[in-house]
């Protein structure tokens, strides 16, 4: 209680502002995981552009992966690294520099198959993406800080997208095994959007409020994931009614 009394005192005469009603612990030091959390989501992106368009402009890379047996192989074991290497990242969150490590392992694997996903896709149709989601981020971004200022909060969102994801998941199986055309890639393509618009409202707003100072990694990578799917997202609407 005293500790919190202080930070408001410090605050008050500092002449910080916090960034939402009743915040009782220091504006400074919240702005400053920010900050950290933002320059780190920025390197990832910048990584998997520039990734991206290695895979995308070098054209030997993906008919590798596109015409031969190994690449297939390579292609599917590139798909699961991501999701492998969160689990020591789980464990490892907090330890330097393992933590980084396992991040930018994390980040590079994803980025190849981000570029590969976008190998047979015409420029315009990744340009397109790639301008609506930057607008779209930042808008959120934005509405979601001016939002937490004026008292509101988007934790509730938390338990219906991830009913959301588990639909849109359930979906996506369908559409692999049993195909239904492009109108039907189309709504799936929405849905997804809107769901990680959801998502990116939902992580700014924890990363406003709930994260804690040593959770810089899962923030990051949360906020990460959010943009590149909300990406991918996008890239399968164009491609549909391309």
């Amino acid at each position: 209680m005293w500790r919190n009394q202080q930070y408001g005192k410090t605050d008050l005469e500092s002449g910080a502002r916090p960034l939402y009603p009743m915040m009782l612990e220091s504006p400074e030091l919240r702005w400053s995981f920010i900050r950290k959390v933002y320059v780190i989501i920025a390197i990832q992106l910048l990584a998997t552009i520039a990734v991206g368009a290695v895979v995308v402009s070098v054209r030997p890379i993906s008919v590798f992966f596109a015409t031969t047996g190994a690449g297939l192989a390579l292609y599917i074991v590139l798909i699961f690294v991501p999701f492998i290497t969160l689990c020591p990242l789980y464990y490892y969150y907090q330890k330097h520099p393992v933590n980084y490590l396992l991040l930018a392992v994390f980040t590079l694997s994803l980025s190849f198959v981000i570029g590969l996903s976008c190998a047979f896709t015409s420029e315009k149709v990744i340009l397109e993406a790639v301008i609506l989601t930057a607008v779209v981020v930042i808008a959120l971004t934005l509405y979601t800080f001016w939002a937490a200022s004026r008292g509101y909060d988007f934790n509730f969102l938390g338990p219906f997208l991830f009913g959301a994801v588990l639909v849109l998941m359930v979906f996506g199986m369908i559409q692999i095994f049993f195909p239904l055309g492009k109108l039907s890639t189309m709504i799936y393509g929405c849905l997804a959007a809107i769901i990680f618009c959801g998502y990116i409202l939902y992580d700014t707003d924890n990363l406003i409020k709930r994260y804690s100072y040593d959770e810089f990694i899962w923030a990051s990578v949360s906020l990460y994931l959010d943009i590149i799917n909300l990406f991918l997202s996008l890239l399968t609407i164009f491609r549909a009614a391309e």
